[in-house]
């Protein structure tokens, strides 16, 4: 329990750090700041100073906090892998941290190519998530949570295989088209795949009685 609540000092700080940095450059920033890109890199929406500097990091840390209640208060967590329940406390803090950093450094006119970096930063992310989905036993929090993969444990199982090697695949392709802008297109359909394909191939096993 003390760790749990240690983890979640930590990385809800994580997540607070941009405003402390915000601190030191508020003066210079401009009155709006780009915190929204489009596909090829150009702004194409924006936020307050003050909003973009504090309500940002706020947001993400009471975002933090409720994943973390979530993940800790389910009650078959003894089956989450404990390196996925890392990943998965971990992810917004991470994003927090670096997503608030690139704002405002393109803010002060750094050359930084947020639509590159976070795509390529979410795809890792995915690489991830695929890499220990299968050894991620029944749970309520983490994974494909649907009637009949709650139900059956071979159905999660299976399901969570076949959902491991998309998200694997999924990553890999959208870190790649993260640097390559003319095949940007193929983001979305992947991930798509990725989340759908698992879950009709669950139903299907259902089906057979599985």
């Amino acid at each position: 329990m003390k760790t749990r609540k240690t983890l979640l000092i930590i990385t809800t700080l994580v997540c607070l750090l941009p405003i402390l940095i915000a601190a030191f450059v508020y003066q210079d920033l401009p009155a709006q700041i780009a915190t929204h890109w489009g596909a090829d890199g150009t702004p194409n929406g924006y936020s307050s100073k003050a909003f973009a500097c504090f309500g940002l990091p706020a947001i993400m840390a009471g975002l933090n906090i409720f994943v973390n209640i979530l993940l800790d208060n389910d009650p078959k967590r003894k089956n989450v892998n404990n390196r996925i329940l890392m990943v998965s406390k971990w992810c917004i803090p991470v994003v927090s941290l670096v997503a608030s950093t690139l704002t405002l450094a393109f803010a002060l006119g750094y050359k930084v190519s947020i639509s590159r970096i976070t795509p390529a930063m979410v795809g890792v992310l995915l690489i991830a998530l695929g890499n220990y989905l299968p050894k991620c036993k029944q749970n309520y929090t983490v994974g494909i949570k649907l009637p009949w993969t709650l139900n059956s444990e071979e159905n999660w199982n299976r399901t969570h295989h076949l959902s491991g090697y998309l998200f694997i695949l999924a990553g890999i392709v959208m870190t790649i088209t993260a640097f390559i802008p003319s095949a940007a297109f193929l983001t979305l359909p992947f991930i798509l795949i990725a989340a759908i394909i698992p879950m009709i191939y669950s139903f299907v096993l259902f089906k057979k009685g599985i």
